[in-house]
């Protein structure tokens, strides 16, 4: 019979094994990269699906000619979150899948009018979200939303 530090010691280790197998398991999941046809030639894929977990690259409000529509911050944020929608569709996700929000805004006073937006295009439950304002965005957008979704 062992002893009884000789028994944790067995039980630490047989815990550890196990717990190093489960991170090899989850780290070895499949990963598939998700792009828009807009995206073609940067550096980055739109989403990444890794298991049953899709992270979005930030978008902004582009049109699926890759140029930033225009009109200001209500037609950027549509743009955006359309652009999300098709990455979360093309990983086979819906929308409502979308846990977590990252909002980036050039200028906070465009707060409000995003918010009425993002809240007629999001569905309920409404995702975790976090919105800052940021020094610039590339291309002069007024906006970026990155988003992660989780299949069920």
């Amino acid at each position: 019979m062992r002893s009884k530090p000789a028994r944790f010691v067995a039980l630490a280790v047989g815990l550890s094994f196990t717990m190093f197998l489960a991170c090899q398991s989850s780290y070895a999941q499949e990963h598939k990269a998700i792009n828009l046809p807009s995206a073609k030639g940067l550096p980055f894929s739109d989403g990444m699906l890794a298991g049953n977990t899709l992270y979005i690259a930030g978008q902004e409000g582009m049109d699926d000619s890759g140029k930033l529509v225009p009109g200001g911050i209500g037609p950027e944020t549509r743009a955006a979150l359309d652009n999300i929608e098709k990455v979360v569709k093309a990983a086979g996700l819906e929308l409502k899948d979308v846990v977590s929000v990252t909002v980036y805004l050039a200028d906070i006073h465009d707060f409000p009018e995003m918010n009425k937006v993002y809240k007629g295009v999001v569905p309920d439950p409404k995702p975790a979200r976090a919105t800052v304002q940021v020094a610039a965005l590339v291309n002069d957008a007024r906006i970026e939303i990155s988003a992660i979704a989780v299949k069920h």
